[in-house]
């Protein structure tokens, strides 16, 4: 009786289709997985096949689900692959979950915007910004693990740097921090993001004109 062969085996794949064996590959990790897959670890455990005919698959797939209007899409996100459920069944998915969705309060959200933007930036930054503590909401970030500690800035006092996590970017569903000016992405969450973003513009003009920037030009009005 001969040995089973590896699924993964080049020498298996459809030689008149290979990218339909990839895809059915690809599809298998990505379902297991459940979590974003960076390209390395794909191209890790697909021994055999090229890395272009990989991107071709992923980038076939995707367009396929969307052309299809799948029940779910193949997104980009936090630095990897990701099978996510499409937006516009998002009140069914929760139904069945029956769970809450992830909520943040305003002053959150706009903390949070000030470090996606800013980062790394120490929580004196952060203060000068939104002009109130954001001790306790730092807390709350770091918590949820959307924000982490980077180091510390090398000035008197040696303060803590605050940057964004992996978690954030899946939470908000980006690719990567380059996406963030496209904040119609956020979906609700945008429009507190954009002005807090905003804000944070603003509060970097008026240090680069007068090195302190004044509490009424950064304060964001707490609700």
């Amino acid at each position: 009786m001969a040995e089973p062969t590896s699924p993964l085996d080049p020498d298996q794949r459809e030689p008149s289709t290979p990218s339909k064996r990839v895809r059915s590959i690809l599809e298998s990790l990505l379902f297991a997985a459940g979590d974003p897959i960076p390209l390395a670890r794909l191209l890790q455990v697909l021994p055999g096949y090229e890395k272009r005919d990989v991107i071709r698959a992923l980038s076939e797939l995707g367009e396929e689900y969307a052309r299809d209007e799948r029940g779910f899409r193949l997104q980009q996100v936090a630095g990897g692959y990701q099978l996510r459920t499409s937006a516009a069944n998002a009140d069914f998915v929760k139904a069945l979950l029956a769970e809450r969705p992830v909520r943040l309060t305003r002053a959150s959200l706009e903390t949070l915007a000030v470090i996606a933007y800013r980062q790394p930036v120490t929580r004196p930054e952060i203060e000068a910004i939104r002009g109130v503590d954001v001790d306790a909401v730092l807390t709350t970030l770091c918590e949820r693990r959307l924000v982490r500690v980077l180091g510390r800035k090398d000035v008197v006092g040696r303060p803590l740097l605050y940057g964004t996590t992996p978690e954030f970017l899946e939470t908000f569903g980006l690719k990567d921090l380059a996406s963030l000016p496209t904040l119609e992405e956020l979906g609700t969450s945008a429009d507190a993001l954009e002005r807090a973003a905003k804000a944070v513009e603003i509060a970097a003009a008026a240090a680069a004109e007068t090195n302190a920037p004044r509490e009424e030009e950064t304060r964001v009005e707490e609700e």
